[in-house]
């Protein structure tokens, strides 16, 4: 089987070469010329463990391949997966520009049978509005090409992308009710998990659309719930992470995405969030839990930034700060509406000099915030700093050698946005120490 995939961000990237790994034929397709030739070098344009061996394997041996050419791409292809952008607009909706442009692209290109694959997230009824653009352009054409469109999101976690989409909870899979073409079609790619007993949501495409934004959501909630809490904790003595283990040890409830921090941050949940309430309004339906959420998460976002401000005094104008991590979450470069990005560039505003190292998102957290002092690793960035701040769990945060950052340090003082370290164990090293909800 031949496939396409269109768009080499992280999930069209990470599609192409799993599906690739399963024997398949598989070209990426992306307009920037530049960004395809790095590719064709083995040039990763993100950071994802194990994807560039996983490329470098599958270009090899010659199942994999990279092309700026669409039309050849779609015409060689039985199954065209649309993976590109779909930023959030200023209102919250989510802006369907780049997918517009390539059904449209789809329509122009192709004369024989194709199943059109929606990967990137899109509101529901997306689908529909693909159809209605591929078959404007096959219809100003004169075709009577026949196509099928279906709904196969993703949900893959960056940092763990590749095993999510090798082994993963789920698939589902979205087809127009009756498309019994498209679906067989749809089974066959994915039939590596079938024999794997990989549980498959085989739904319509409205259904199939939908599902993602209900996970992200739902678990967007979470985060935003145990942060609630930790706000409790904090005004009557409690210790979050005990109440999140008593939570999670309910088999109802479990364990993830109970961690107290910052707020969630990404290229997804903030997205999702804003998207999913923002087409529940549309249709008159109020998203009171997801709207919550999304406050919820903008308020701890200012209440850990506040704790740094307090434990510096009240404020932090003049004040150097020791800042380790910038990416939104361990195992990866990504810094799109990062927690530690915000407060960091909070920081700045208030006058604050940020001495920082992250292990991957150096470049691109300089790029958005420029004043950065970016330093080669941690115990450079503790130089001189009136506090450490540590805003995202790289595990190699997580022994750092504690005499040698006290020394560093102008003033041993730890703020522990993630709560990596336990109380007991920094005072008795002579910091000191403050985390969330504890």
């Amino acid at each position: 089987m031949n496939v396409a995939v269109i768009g080499t961000g992280y999930v069209g990237l990470v599609t192409g070469a799993c599906f690739s790994e399963f024997g398949v034929q598989v070209v990426c397709v992306d307009k920037d010329a530049d960004k395809i030739a790095a590719l064709r070098r083995g040039q990763m344009p993100i950071y994802e463990p194990g994807l560039e061996d996983l490329v470098g394997r599958n270009v090899r041996e010659g199942r994999l391949s990279f092309s700026s050419d669409t039309a050849e791409a779609v015409q060689n292809a039985l199954v065209v997966f649309i993976a590109v952008g779909t930023p959030a607009a200023v209102d919250g909706s989510t802006d369907l520009t780049f997918i517009e442009a390539v059904a449209r692209e789809i329509g122009r290109c192709f004369d024989g049978y194709k199943v059109v694959v929606t990967k990137s997230t899109v509101p529901v009824g997306t689908g529909k509005k693909v159809r209605r653009w591929i078959q404007e352009e096959l219809d100003i054409k004169g075709s009577s090409a026949r196509f099928s469109v279906a709904s196969n999101p993703e949900f893959l976690r960056e940092g763990a992308a590749i095993g999510d989409f090798m082994r993963p909870d789920r698939v589902v899979i979205g087809t127009d009710e009756g498309d019994e073409q498209a679906l067989a079609i749809m089974k066959d790619l994915y039939r590596p998990l079938f024999l794997n007993e990989t549980p498959f949501v085989i739904a319509n495409v409205a259904t199939a659309e939908l599902s993602k934004y209900a996970a992200n959501a739902f678990l967007a909630t979470k985060i935003s719930f145990i942060n609630e809490m930790s706000i409790l904790c904090e005004r009557v003595g409690g210790d979050v992470q005990g109440v999140a283990r008593a939570m999670g040890l309910d088999k109802r409830i479990g364990s993830k995405f109970l961690h107290a921090g910052p707020g969630y941050g990404g290229s997804c949940f903030p997205k999702d969030t804003l998207s999913a309430a923002h087409f529940a309004r549309e249709l008159g339906v109020d998203f009171e839990i997801v709207e919550a959420t999304i406050r919820a998460n903008k308020r701890q976002r200012d209440h850990v930034t506040q704790k740094i401000r307090a434990a510096l005094g009240g404020s932090v104008a003049g004040k150097t700060i020791s800042f380790l991590g910038l990416s939104f979450k361990p195992e990866t470069d990504d810094v799109r509406d990062s927690p530690a990005i915000e407060i960091a560039r909070n920081l700045v505003e208030d006058g604050a000099t940020i001495r920082a190292f992250d292990p991957q998102a150096m470049a691109e957290a300089g790029e958005v915030i420029p004043q950065l002092v970016l330093c080669k690793d941690a115990y450079e960035a503790c130089e001189g700093g009136d506090a450490l701040v540590i805003a995202t769990e790289w595990n190699q945060f997580r022994m750092l050698d504690l005499p040698r950052v006290k020394e560093k340090l102008a003033e041993a003082l730890m703020i522990d946005l993630r709560n990596i370290y336990r109380a007991d164990a920094l005072t008795a090293a002579g910091f000191e120490y403050v985390s969330v909800g504890r």
